[in-house]
Formats: C-alpha cells, structure tokens, sequence
C-alpha cells in the first residue's frame, strides 16, 4: 500500500481531518511513516547508521520515534503521535491505530532474540500505554489507556490495568474493529469490578448475620441499662 492510501485511511478514520490534502502536510503521524519507510529501507540496504540518523531527525519534527528496524503494516493511524517509541524488532499489523505516549519497549538485551511487541492487525493502543517485551497482541484488541502489558493478549479482547488485566473477549471477530471506530474510552475498571463483588459479598454476608441473631439484636435494645448490668 502507498503513502497516499495511507494518508486517505488516515483521513476516513480521523473525525478531526478536513482532507487527504491536510492529513499529508499536517499530520506528524503521517510524516513519521514516511520517515520510516525511507529509515527501514536503509536500514535493511546495512546503513544503520544513515538509518538511525534519519529517525533522529523524524523524532525530532515529530516528537514520534520509530525504530529503522521496526516492521510496520499498511494503513497505520498514529494519532497525534507525541511521545511514541517503537522499537527495534517491534512489529505492527495493518489497520492499527496507537495513541500518544505509547510505548512499545523491548525487554532483555539479547540482540539474537526479539525483544519487543507484536501488534496484529485492526489493534488499537489507547494514550500511555506501555507493551513491553516480546508478546503478541491478537488481532482486533483493544489496549485500554495507560495499560502495562507484559504478557499475550488473545484476539478480540480488551485489557485494561496495571498490570494489564483481560476484561472481555467478545470471541469473534467485531463488526467494526476498535482501531477503526475509536472507540477506546468506554472500557470496564476491574478494579471498580472487584469492589463492587466484594461489596455485594459483604451485604450478602450481613444480610445472613442478621437473619440469624435479628431476635438477640431486638433483647439488647430493648432492655433498660439495669437489666443490661444484671
């Protein structure tokens, strides 16, 4: 796929675009992908020195640095971008959308080995996430905002947390996926879900309690303070 069906996805998927026009000279998302495709071809010629430098220099226009040795699929959607870092042996799928801040980070230093994610395709990565090491995120998931995963998340589920926790799989492939709708705000708190089991615990438990001793509970307010000294 080319840069200018790129720049068009872009446009269909973001609200915010007025053009294909606009998205090509005013999206540093879109910039940071051509930078890369000039960046990951030298880098695979064996400049990886001219390769690390012009990601430097897409860093520094953009505030999103790509690794020259990252793979990236077709129809990436970057949105607004700053603070991004992708990895060396990171590989992103097609039709992903990822958030600012997003991280996805390598673990170990053992060069012969991967060391970062694998986004599968129609992914979306929400604001601050950190993807760390080499796991596989299935295709169609969505990772919840400020999320830490350190470990695979299976296709068409949503992970929110720290550390990230699955919440829901739908078990089959959704209409439309997260990346293309968005939709990456209305997630579940499992720790609001677990306060909420305990609390229903704790009220079935009372309720028990006071089933059983209602009788000696009426006694004791009952009696007068003489009769509660005797």
């Amino acid at each position: 796929m080319s840069l200018l069906a790129d720049a068009r996805k872009i446009a269909e998927r973001d609200p915010a675009a007025r053009s294909v026009v606009g998205v090509i000279l005013l999206y540093p998302g879109f910039h940071a992908l051509v930078y890369h495709k000039v960046s990951h071809f030298l880098y695979k010629c064996g400049l990886k020195g001219l390769a690390r430098w012009n990601s430097q220099v897409a860093r520094f226009w953009t505030g999103i640095e790509i690794h020259p040795g990252a793979v990236i699929g077709n129809g990436l959607f970057i949105d607004h971008g700053m603070g991004i870092v992708i990895g060396e042996t990171a590989v992103i799928g097609n039709d992903c959308t990822i958030y600012h801040n997003v991280t996805l980070g390598g673990r170990g230093n053992d060069k012969a080995h991967k060391r970062h994610p694998t986004l599968e395709d129609n992914v979306l990565v929400g604001a601050g996430a950190k993807i760390l090491g080499n796991v596989t995120i299935g295709e169609n998931s969505n990772i919840g905002s400020n999320a830490v995963i350190l470990y695979d998340v299976p296709k068409n589920a949503t992970v929110v947390g720290v550390p990230g926790k699955v919440v829901r799989i739908d078990g089959q492939k959704p209409p439309k996926s997260h990346a293309v709708e968005l939709d990456h705000a209305a997630l579940p708190d499992p720790l609001e879900q677990e306060v909420c089991m305990l609390s229903k615990r704790i009220m079935k438990l009372e309720k028990l309690l006071s089933d059983s001793s209602i009788e000696e509970q009426k006694d004791d307010r009952c009696c007068t303070d003489k009769e509660a000294e005797e």
